[in-house]
């Protein structure tokens, strides 16, 4: 596979891996994916000597049309029935937008969102205990588990061991990176030890306007952020995020140097 030849150029040791998005000489729209076929891109990563770590199906979980939500949802346990012959423990999304029901209902569109992601994630956890691998959620501030209050919510109303945190911390921050040690550390207390995967990027300011961009350069807390992430959950895996080719090799060297600190 061109994709192995190409990742063994960095010092890398697994992969987030959306099929739709990084494999584009295999059909793997739903319906297509076969035990052959999953096993045959998790033997090529294998050989290349990286772990397919995750399995991204980033879908819509409420999405207010119920045809295409039962499209996304069957597409999310389609790729939990094959996670395991990929390698992968767990498939990973994030949970739709915040303000998704706000034109059918602007004062109760939250409430109409959250039940609409709760009868998802039951369903998705439901199959990931019979795959025996994990729904990974990934919140963000603009989304249904917008805060890490959300997230300790959504892990007590579903009560499943089959969920997972992805944890991204600069989701949380948005805006806010004056409050970020505070949303780090109430993270760690709410959901720390459900914490299956992390990424990693940093927040720049330019003029008005925030962006994201690689880790260690900005004004992200990167350096504490994996000193507490360690305590936690020492030898996990951290992917990293909105950064480019030729800049991943550097940043991973840096963050080792920072972790070793």
């Amino acid at each position: 596979m061109q994709l192995t030849t190409a990742l063994q150029s960095y010092d890398i040791s697994f992969v987030q891996l959306a099929l739709s998005k990084a494999i584009q000489d295999i059909d793997t729209s739903p319906g297509k994916l076969s035990p052959g076929l999953a096993s045959y891109v998790g033997e090529q990563f294998d050989k290349a000597g990286i772990r397919i770590g995750v399995l991204g199906c980033y879908i819509n979980p409420i999405h207010p049309d119920p045809v295409i939500r039962r499209i996304e949802i069957d597409r999310f346990k389609e790729h939990l029935r094959y996670a395991r012959q990929f390698g992968a423990p767990m498939v990973a999304t994030e949970t739709g937008a915040l303000t998704t029901f706000k034109e059918y209902d602007p004062y109760r569109y939250e409430e109409i969102g959250w039940e609409a992601l709760k009868e998802t994630v039951k369903e998705l956890a439901e199959e990931a205990e019979k795959c025996g691998v994990f729904l990974g959620l990934e919140g963000v501030f603009n989304h249904t588990l917008s805060t890490p209050e959300k997230m300790r919510r959504i892990l007590d109303e579903v009560p499943s061991s089959s969920i997972g945190v992805v944890f991204d911390p600069v989701n949380y921050i948005g805006d806010n990176i004056h409050l970020q040690d505070e949303i780090v550390d109430s993270s760690f207390k709410l959901f720390g030890d459900r914490i299956i995967v992390a990424h990693l990027k940093d927040i720049y300011r330019e003029e008005n306007r925030i962006r994201h961009g690689k880790a260690g350069r900005g004004l992200f807390h990167t350096q504490a952020f994996l000193s507490k992430l360690q305590e936690h959950k020492p030898m996990i895996d951290v992917s990293l995020e909105d950064i480019a080719g030729y800049e991943i090799n550097e940043t991973i060297h840096m963050l080792q140097k920072l972790s070793s600190i």
